[in-house]
């Protein structure tokens, strides 16, 4: 009741807000710090209600469905904290958490500005209104209690001294194969009432984590990502703000920075939600274009896109014209905010729970109408803003500044419209379960291969260019240089590899001109100024990425292996040998040990099985020996007794040889410091122009 209330508060304060912001942005001279205080009330009320959830999780109140169905008593400290975003309920109330925490900062921001304040926080206040009728009592509400939804339970989540009370046995039921359930009604909550149990007493246990879930990982990668969306609507509300004011230039600044921290967020939660699958899911990959993930990455595809486009916008700007490509600014900007609602909307309602592992159930008729009308809603009004004001935008006197075809305006623009090909090729395969087809990962690879290489080559030849025009000739004798060192590095990468594939060669080429290239220009400006190294350093990052997904997903090899117990078993150049299994966590769970040798070392690798109570079937966790060339992955397939007579315990595992898989690591860590880089530099900058 309490979290509730809460709430539903929380929406009457947005509500009032929005209202207040509104008439400031109409000239009324009282309404801007009424606004301010309505967005305080909110954001103290969410975070109350936060609060709440955290007391009553930790607190082990399974009275409450959301604690019952997503916590347990068994789990650690840092895994009971995270069971508040395991679930829709919890994930969606953490985005609101931290929307409204970034709204202050937001106020403070633009404080100096009370018109750009009050049409940019219409908008932004408008998410987090959203936000909180999702997590309202309509919807999906995390304060429920487990009689309210007369639902069906196991029986061993119970005192199991009560069940047998004749009060309590009408209450119980048995399926068909004999397992007692719960029906928890209002009728049962006034009858425990009445015979003075408490519920702390008669509800012993949640259903806990889900075990792929009981992870490191798990503490970290869902809020990352929540700050990431919850950032991702700043360049939305700052376009928008844009719109309602007619002020097509200063928002440039202000949102760059801001976009730049939010997609360093968002791609390195994408990412460390890939380190995650490589280390749980069993099957050795680091990205699996898992539908859902591809979600979230399509908007971090467009705010990057956006990000060269805004560079061109301010770089392009003069004291009488508002620089080139604001329409198309606008624009990405509404979609970087749209697909993540749209991400959203797929993760959660319910469209890929037959495509991805990751995907939650249905949520319920009127939380996919909802989740509709969340992306309706933004779409229409971004769409609707940049209609009303066309005339305006066509009218943009920057745009009719002309620039040599060799020009930087030219080089990030074409790049800009790979990274869109790229996106737009992701979220049609996607969206195609919605129409009741799927695609093959094969058909990312294909279509994403040419405009990668594509992209790489133009992120270096980018460099060599300058703004409106450039000597062709210095840029074509700077551009053979660099590519001759290139190619000879690609020769030692394609000797040293085995890279054979005229395809592949072409990649390794486009890499390495890559690193050439940003690094002679990172060199070069370290003289001048570190800050203006951030976008070398990304770039190099990208291409050690890239790098690591051409040799590790082309040179890869893996093998089933049979191993009887105690017997040397020759696979993949290394001998297998299966000794035995440990059995740890109370007897639960079980390391199978595997020795593993070659001719001059000796690993000892230990694979998990266990028999989950959370969904009754097998779990598998596999073993990584990490090394600096190259990982052994051991994923446990299956185990088998033996008999007393001639039939030996035998383990069969999935043995991969993953061949410099580190570089992928390595250059998320290089593209996350880069990105960071060029955010304090964004924010340098925008500091300088306000203050001229």
């Amino acid at each position: 009741m309490i979290g509730n209330i809460l709430i539903l508060l929380a929406m009457l304060a947005g509500v009032f807000t929005i209202l207040m912001y509104y008439y400031s942005y109409k000239g009324y001279s009282n309404t801007l710090s009424y606004a301010r205080i309505g967005f305080y009330v909110m954001t103290g009320l969410v975070t109350a209600a936060s609060a709440f959830l955290y007391y009553i999780i930790l607190s082990h109140q399974y009275q409450y469905s959301y604690v019952f169905d997503y916590s347990g008593g068994d789990l650690s400290f840092g895994l009971l904290l995270s069971t508040f975003f395991a679930g829709q309920e919890g994930s969606f109330l953490l985005w609101l958490l931290f929307t409204v925490i970034i709204g202050l900062f937001m106020i403070k921001y633009l404080s100096g500005n009370s018109k750009q304040e009050a049409t940019f926080m219409i908008f932004f206040t408008l998410v987090a209104l959203f936000l909180a009728i999702l997590v309202s009592p309509l919807l999906k509400n995390p304060f429920a209690y487990m009689w309210s939804e007369s639902g069906y339970f196991p029986a061993k989540y119970f005192g199991q001294q009560y069940l047998s009370l004749p009060d309590i046995q009408q209450f119980i039921f048995a399926n068909n194969n004999g397992e007692q359930y719960m029906k928890f009604t209002p009728h049962l909550k006034s009858i425990l009432a009445g015979l003075n149990i408490p519920m702390s007493s008669f509800i012993v246990s949640g259903k806990g984590l889900n075990p792929l879930l009981q992870n490191f990982w798990m503490q970290i990668h869902p809020p990352l990502l929540f700050v990431g969306f919850a950032m991702s609507a700043i360049p939305y509300s700052f376009a928008m703000s844009a719109l309602m004011m007619k002020e097509y230039k200063s928002w440039i600044s202000k949102s760059l920075p801001w976009l730049v921290a939010s997609m360093t967020v968002l791609g390195l939660a994408l990412m460390i939600g890939g380190y995650w699958a490589y280390g749980v899911l069993g099957w050795g990959g680091f990205w699996g274009w898992d539908p859902v993930e591809n979600s979230s990455l399509v908007p971090w595809i467009i705010g990057i896109a956006l990000i060269h486009t805004l560079v061109i916008q301010r770089n392009t700007q003069t004291p009488d014209t508002k620089g080139k490509y604001i329409r198309t600014n606008l624009v990405l900007s509404i979609l970087t905010f749209v697909f993540v609602i749209y991400s959203t909307f797929l993760t959660r309602s319910g469209i890929l729970s037959e495509a991805s592992v990751h995907s939650f159930s249905a949520p319920g008729q009127i939380t996919y109408l909802f989740l509709l009308a969340f992306i309706l809603t933004f779409t229409i009004v971004g769409v609707g803003g940049i209609i009303l004001r066309w005339k305006d935008l066509r009218n943009e006197p920057g745009s009719t500044i002309k620039e040599a075809f060799f020009s930087r305006e030219n080089g990030l623009i074409y790049g800009s419209a790979l990274l869109l090909g790229s996106a737009l090729i992701i979220i049609v395969g996607t969206s195609a379960p919605i129409f009741g087809r799927s695609v093959e990962t094969s058909f990312y690879d294909t279509m994403n291969l040419p405009l990668v290489i594509l992209m790489t080559f133009l992120i270096s030849a980018t460099l060599m260019l300058r703004w409106r025009t450039t000597e062709t000739q210095v840029m074509f004798k700077e551009m053979a240089t660099h590519l001759l060192i290139a190619g000879v590095i690609t020769a030692i990468i394609a000797y040293l590899v085995g890279i054979s594939s005229i395809v592949n060669m072409i990649f390794a080429l486009s890499i390495s001109f890559t690193v050439v290239t940003n690094t002679t220009y990172l060199l070069r400006n370290l003289k001048v100024s570190k800050l203006i190294t951030g976008g070398q350093i990304t770039h190099v990052g990208f291409a050690v990425f890239l790098l690591g997904v051409l040799i590790s997903g082309n040179f890869s090899r893996a093998q089933e292996i049979q191993l009887p117990r105690d017997r040397v078993v020759r696979a993949l150049d290394h001998d297998f040998k299966f000794t035995g299994y440990t059995p740890f966590d109370n007897g639960k769970k079980y390391a199978f040990n595997v020795l593993i040798k070659d001719n001059n070392s000796s690993w000892q690798a230990a694979p998990v099985m266990f028999n989950s109570e959370y969904n009754n079937s097998i779990m598998r966790e596999p073993d990584i020996l990490m090394g600096l060339s190259k990982d052994f992955y051991i994923s446990p397939v299956e185990y088998s007794e033996g008999n007393n007579t001639n039939q030996k315990e035998t383990l069969t595992i999935e043995a991969s040889i993953k061949p410099n898989i580190n570089l992928v690591w390595l250059g998320v860590i290089i593209i996350t410091f880069g990105m960071i880089i060029s955010t304090i530099r964004r924010k340098r900058e925008e500091k300088i122009l306000k203050n001229t």
